[in-house]
């Protein structure tokens, strides 16, 4: 067997713990947009850092701060009767009056996410400014921002500690007795401050609505370790002839867990933001800080990238904007048949947006029962857009996708009890609404109170409505977690029983297909492919279908899984077979006259050819069973249908898919127009494109903005670099599986791989040179490069590393 060894030099090996450049968003004035803000979060509270001169602006979130209370249990009641006609009208092929009849079966709609406060910093001295600097440097979680003025330099610098459960601004002057400035406490809610002596403000309200069944909360700010004169009053305090000082913000809510009433069962929270505020008067500004870069770091650190480049002289905003993609045709050719390379884009910029999805999923999930929502916890607006809630038919999904890829797994364990809570009212919504009594589902919107209903109010389209696979796609995260972590208590005590219970759901939600007789083929009855149309033969653009290839190719995904999960806890062989027999009789992928995957059931035409939603590939990414060559073929076929114009999330989805078919150019290219300027929603002024992208602040665009393309983006470059899988006992890891010309050299130390395996390697021009694999749990593992590949077998917290290869048989 011939060895091939791969081009490894003592004195020219760079170290597979990857040198990176230090990651940092720089910006010479202040933001006068969201999208320009500075987010920081402590993974419950946050803060949209606007900076300024003479009214530096924030805006404060609390990630428990929604509308709504505990949803109703006997939401829909009869509803499900409905079911019956709607697949009766179906299956007599008249769509006009399934999709009619799918607004009786609708709920109300979800709860709104609301920002807690506004905050003003006034600067009370005059003078002309000079010099001003916005930074936020994300390898260690702090912004800050600097101006000179009358000669005098003035520091202000921002933290959100998770250690000690608050937001903390200090600053710093220069010149002895320069700092003259007041803060201005107040909020779009429902509220009141008030002003104590000592230097401290207490605002208290509640979300939007009746008091007595609302979110109260409790904001406290104090103004310390100063040097100068504090006074206070009700609208804000002052300091006078200070050279230093600190400002600290707690904040509470009484919102106590999904099923506990708000007001009559509310958590104590104004005793909560008293006895933050309390540890925060018995430490100081440097212990909070030094405690909150450890904290921070010890995620952050764990993946380094250096795919090449240089510390940009212009500021983060500019450094977007010259990168406005040049791209050649996508199906474009060289001379000898060749796809054409993609030119290659700012390589410190690529790597600064896949630290930024890793900073900004650190800072906004860490409360356990809370996960990120559609804008992570940063909203400056009372009403955001879509309610900023859970989206479950790809938002709450992607925000996880880079997870465990980028060894983040902590972060996802806001997931655990959310599932848990979904999956309580979820048995309520299969009864009301559906009439099954197995199992639980949840469908296309959710919110702090885990409602699982469909939504829509009797009165809004189907389209995104009327979909219950909500459940049945986010259980499939909590198998991810075993397959990165092997840990058999999380699988059996958390992962199996929800996986269990969406899977319950969806077998008994499956009919025979009474178009395919005696072929006992299992399809779902009514169905729609998320947020698409379709056109009927006859011309009719409907929603409402049968047979959805998007459904069956979420409950084969489950199907798989939960076989894998149960065959590793030695499950008995007559309920595995079963569960074989009716995942045979699920109906298969089709596919259309134009090589493509079809999406309905029949070959119908897309309303949208290019629509955003490519749902029914799930089964290729983030699945993994849509595995046979043919069925990939034609996924390629509709992503070159759909093309590379869409939302930001739908980009960051395309870059992901691009990479699982091993296409690294075509996955380059799609990242580099995500990576494409746009412009703030209300900069009118701008001559940038109001369309998917990336904004100033380096936040997704879908647009507006939606946190999901940050973190499908971040997944993105992980899947190009490594991909992995682990079945019936065995890892494989493929090294550079999707590797565009543009990175032909870099490295990476880091990144996860399933069967518990953390990998770091460097590479030139484009082949692996060294690669270091550590174990967290014992067994055997495959890497594979190409048509090359090293077996290794390792002991748990065992390292080995790898520089010469072998050819495959």
């Amino acid at each position: 067997m011939k060895k091939i060894l791969l081009l490894l030099s003592l004195f020219t090996a760079i170290s597979t713990s990857a040198q990176q450049l230090p990651m940092r968003l720089t910006y010479n004035r202040p933001a006068q947009f969201f999208e320009e803000s500075l987010p920081i979060g402590n993974g419950k509270m946050g803060a949209l850092v606007y900076g300024g001169t003479d009214d530096c602006l924030l805006y404060l979130n609390d990630i428990t701060l929604w509308t709504g209370s505990p949803v109703d249990h006997n939401e829909g009641a009869g509803a499900s009767k409905w079911i019956p006609e709607i697949r009766k009208a179906l299956f007599a092929e008249d769509y006009q009056r399934a999709d009619s009849l799918q607004l009786h079966v609708e709920g109300h709609n979800s709860a709104h996410y609301q920002p807690l406060a506004t905050v003003h910093l006034y600067d009370w001295n005059e003078g002309k400014v000079k010099r001003y600097q916005r930074t936020l440097d994300i390898d260690r979680a702090i912004a800050s921002d600097r101006f000179d003025r009358n000669g005098v330099t003035f520091t202000r610098e921002y933290i959100a500690s998770n250690p000690d459960r608050t937001i903390a601004i200090r600053l710093t002057a220069s010149e002895k007795g320069a700092l003259n400035f007041r803060i201005a406490l107040g909020s779009q809610l429902p509220h009141e401050v008030k002003a104590s002596q000592g230097g401290q403000l207490t605002m208290t309200g509640h979300a939007t609505g009746d008091a007595k069944e609302s979110v109260h909360f409790c904001t406290i700010v104090r103004l310390c370790e100063t040097d100068g004169t504090v006074t206070a009053d009700s609208e804000g305090l002052t300091l006078r002839h200070g050279s230093e000082a600190t400002i600290y913000f707690v904040n509470a809510t009484s919102y106590n867990g999904p099923r506990n009433h708000p007001v009559t069962a509310g958590a104590p929270y104004l005793e909560n933001a008293a006895d933050d505020t309390w540890h925060t008067a018995n430490t100081n500004y440097e212990q909070v800080r030094s405690a909150h870069v450890s904290d921070y770091q010890q995620y952050y650190n764990r993946v380094k990238l250096n795919l090449g480049g240089e510390l940009p002289t212009v500021t983060t905003d500019s450094l977007l904007r010259s990168q406005v993609p040049q791209l050649p045709p996508a199906d474009g050719k060289t001379a000898d048949g060749k796809p054409l390379p993609i030119p290659r884009g700012n390589a410190y910029l690529e790597t600064l947006y896949f630290q930024y999805g890793r900073y900004l999923l650190i800072s906004n999930s860490r409360t356990p029962g809370i996960p990120a929502n559609l804008q992570g916890l940063w909203t400056p607006h009372l009403w955001s857009p879509w309610r900023s809630n859970y989206t479950m038919n790809i938002n709450l999904e992607e925000n996880y996708w880079p997870a465990f890829t980028t060894n983040l797994a902590e972060m996802a364990q806001p997931l655990d009890a959310f599932i848990q809570a979904l999956a309580e009212n979820g048995k309520h919504t299969a009864h009301h609404f559906y009439g099954i009594d197995r199992g639980w589902c949840a469908c296309h919107n959710s919110d702090l109170w885990a409602m699982t209903n469909p939504v829509g109010e009797n009165r809004e389209s189907p389209m995104w409505s009327c979909w219950n696979m909500g459940g049945a796609w986010l259980v499939n995260t909590l198998w991810e977690r075993y397959l990165f972590t092997r840990d058999r208590n999380y699988l059996r005590q958390i992962a199996l029983p929800l996986m269990e219970g969406a899977h319950d759901f969806c077998d008994a939600w499956l009919i025979e297909d009474p178009k395919q007789s005696g072929k006992r083929q299992l399809i779902t009855a009514p169905s729609t492919s998320p947020e698409n149309e379709f056109i009927t033969d006859q011309g009719y653009m409907g929603v409402t279908c049968y047979g959805g290839t998007a459904d069956l190719a979420i409950i084969r995904e489950l199907k798989v899984n939960l076989m894998e999960a149960l065959r590793t806890i030695g499950a008995k062989s007559s309920q595995l077979s079963a569960m074989q027999r009716r995942l045979n009789q699920l109906r298969p992928y089709t596919i259309g006259k134009d090589g493509d995957l079809n999406e309905w059931y029949y070959d119908w035409r897309d309303k949208d050819p290019k629509h955003r939603h490519q749902s029914h590939l799930i089964g290729l990414y983030p699945g993994h069973h849509l595995q046979d060559a043919r069925l990939q073929e034609a996924c390629r076929q509709t992503l070159i249908q759909k093309g590379d114009e869409t939302t930001g999330w739908s980009t960051g989805w395309r870059i992901n898919l691009w990479a699982r078919l091993h296409d690294g150019e075509r996955a380059y290219r799609i990242y580099r127009k995500l990576l494409t300027p746009v412009r703030s929603e209300e900069d009118r002024n701008s001559t940038l494109p109001h369309a998917g992208g990336t904004y100033p602040n380096l936040f997704d665009a879908h647009p507006p903005f939606q946190i999901d393309g940050n973190f499908g983006g971040t997944a993105g470059v992980a899947e190009m670099l490594v991909q992995s899988s682990y079945e019936g006992g065995k890892a494989t890891i493929e090294l550079l599986p999707a590797l565009p010309s543009a990175w032909s050299n870099g490295s990476v130390s880091g990144l996860c791989a399933r069967g518990g395996y953390v990998v770091a390697m460097t590479w030139q021009e484009g082949r692996p040179t060294m690669v270091t694999v550590t174990a967290k749990a014992s067994g055997k593992v495959t890497l594979v490069y190409g048509q090359d590949q090293a077996v290794l077998t390792l002991k748990a917290g065992e390292t080995k590393t790898v520089t010469t290869w072998k050819s495959k048989k």
